[in-house]
C-alpha cells in the first residue's frame, strides 16, 4: 500500500485530491495539510512514501518544505498551478521527485505517484522545454545590481554600496532593461524572480 500526504491550501482541492487518491486500490492517505508547515510535521509524523505538495501556500511554501524534506526518505511530488522556470529550478534543487501542473488529467496523477515510488522521476514536458531553452543574459554584476533595486534602493544608495558613480548604475539599468527587454524596473525584478535568477 503506499502512503500518501497531501499538502494544498485550498480545502476543495484538497478534499478533491484526497478522494480521488483513496480510490485507488494500491493507494492509502494519511493525512493532509493545508500549509508547507503542517506538511513536514505530517510527513516526520507518519512516514509516507510519497508527499504530494503545492507550492504557494501561506507560511512555509511547498518548495521550502520540500527543501527540508529533502533527506527524510519521502518522495515529493510538487503539484501546482505555476509553470515558472524559477520555481521548477528550485524544486529540481530540493531534489523533487516530481512536477506536475494541475491541469493534467486525473488518472496522471495516481500513475505519477506509482511511478515516483518505483524510483522514476516525472516532471511535466513543457517546463523541462522552458527550464533548458534559456538561460540567464544578466551578469553577476547586473543581478546584484538588480537585487539592491529590488531591495527599495535608489541610484544614489546602490552607488555607495557598490562603491561605483551613480551614472555607472543608471547604465547598469539601462542594460538590464535592454537584456530583459522590459520597460521599468518592477517589470525586470519579478521577470527574474519568476524566472528564478534571484529570490
Amino acid at each position: 500500500m503506499i502512503r500518501v500526504v497531501i499538502a494544498e491550501d485550498q480545502k476543495m482541492l484538497l478534499g478533491a485530491f484526497g478522494s480521488l487518491l483513496s480510490l485507488e486500490d494500491d493507494m492509502e492517505v494519511v493525512g493532509k495539510a493545508s500549509n508547507g508547515e503542517e506538511a513536514v510535521d505530517l510527513v516526520e509524523k507518519f512516514n509516507p512514501d510519497v508527499c504530494i505538495m503545492d507550492i504557494e501556500m501561506p507560511g512555509k511554501t511547498g518548495l521550502d518544505a520540500a527543501e527540508e524534506l529533502k533527506y527524510k526518505g519521502c518522495k515529493i511530488i510538487i503539484l501546482t498551478t505555476f509553470a515558472r522556470t524559477g520555481y521548477f529550478q528550485r524544486a529540481l534543487k530540493a531534489g523533487v521527485d516530481g512536477y506536475l501542473l494541475k491541469d493534467s488529467p486525473s488518472e496522471e496523477l495516481a500513475n505519477s505517484i506509482r511511478s515516483v515510488v518505483a524510483g522514476n522521476r516525472i516532471y511535466a514536458p513543457e517546463l523541462i522545454e522552458d527550464a533548458y531553452g534559456e538561460g540567464n543574459p544578466l551578469t553577476s554584476r547586473e543581478l546584484e545590481v538588480l537585487g539592491l533595486v529590488a531591495d527599495g534602493k535608489n541610484t544614489k544608495e546602490i552607488a555607495e554600496e557598490l562603491s561605483i558613480k551613480s551614472g555607472t548604475v543608471r547604465n547598469y539599468i539601462s542594460t538590464i532593461l535592454d537584456k530583459l527587454e522590459v520597460k521599468n524596473r518592477i517589470e525586470a525584478i519579478s521577470q527574474s524572480k519568476e524566472k528564478g535568477w534571484f529570490k
